[in-house]
């Protein structure tokens, strides 16, 4: 088991003192965390997502929580790096790199560079593409499939961590926990995919599954996506103060004050609070009817 207090007595934080690997080495390949991430969270939110779907009101049947599992994988993928290269490195779309094997770097997706609001974007167009085809209630499928993001936000968030990326900005102050990265400089660095694995992650599971199983929540169609929407977007905000941007973008970030993540954010929070406010002022379902007793 880790020990970060161990590491942390004998000085600084050294990330490669903690002994972590990018992966498992089965001989043939490596079975990179990340990938093993994506499919944790995956499958942890289509196992709850069925869970829910068996309570009362749910607006979709099994079989489209299926196809809910594959569209939202691809949204992920394609729109997560679509977002990216739109977003932060437009470069992509031109650039071919590679040893003996060229490739399009769009295509390169073990280089690294997935973006939130881009896998947002295709997300929801895969909700939208089920929804249209099963007929169902685009909001209420949102409001579903908000509840269990969480879980790949969690999983994502720690694999980002073990891989050694996506690591924070340097500290301005004593940081008992502040790590050296490699490839970051020798400055200690705030361990910022913890973070974002607590806010965007954990916290977002604490916050949305008692919202939806405790309370009365999942009876106004709007209300989990707009709490999911204005509190991981909130997150976001807050975590890309500590989070390092990206090489490319530290211009940007100094000119503007605040980093592209953030800029983009700030219509989320909006948005999610405004959907809260609709949610709020509609009329809720009505409660299954219990059958009558014999």
């Amino acid at each position: 088991m880790l020990d970060l207090s161990a590491v942390a007595a004998s000085g600084v934080i050294h990330w490669q003192d903690l002994g972590l690997q990018p992966g498992i080495d089965l001989g043939f390949f490596t079975l990179r965390y990340y990938s093993l991430a994506y499919l944790f969270g995956l499958f942890a939110a289509y196992g709850h997502l069925r869970k829910m779907i068996a309570a009362p009101v749910a607006p979709l049947a099994l079989r489209h929580a299926d196809d809910l599992l594959f569209y939202c994988m691809m949204g992920v993928i394609f729109g997560g790096r679509l977002g990216y290269a739109i977003f932060y490195k437009p470069e992509l779309f031109t650039g071919f790199s590679g040893d003996g094997f060229v490739t399009w770097e769009l295509l390169r997706l073990w280089d690294g560079g997935m973006s939130f609001h881009g896998g947002l974007v295709g997300v929801l167009t895969a909700i939208a593409w089920v929804s249209r085809r099963g007929d169902l209630s685009f909001i209420r499928v949102c409001d579903y499939i908000a509840v269990n993001v969480g879980f790949g936000m969690l999983f994502g968030r720690l694999a980002n961590f073990v891989n050694g990326e996506l690591w924070g900005r340097p500290v301005q102050s004593d940081v008992a926990w502040a790590m050296i990265f490699p490839g970051a400089g020798p400055e200690p660095r705030h361990p910022s995919q913890l973070y974002e694995a607590g806010l965007e992650g954990l916290l977002v599971i604490c916050v949305m599954l008692p919202l939806f199983w405790l309370t009365r929540a999942r009876y106004r169609p709007g209300l989990l996506v707009g709490v999911f929407t204005a509190m991981i977007a909130s997150a976001r905000f807050v975590v890309e103060f500590f989070r390092q941007p990206d090489a490319h973008l530290n211009e940007f970030a100094e000119s503007t004050g605040l980093s592209m993540g953030q800029w983009l954010t700030i219509p989320l929070i909006l948005a999610g609070l405004g959907v809260v406010v609709w949610a709020l002022m509609r009329p809720s379902l009505a409660s299954p009817k219990k059958p009558a007793e014999a």
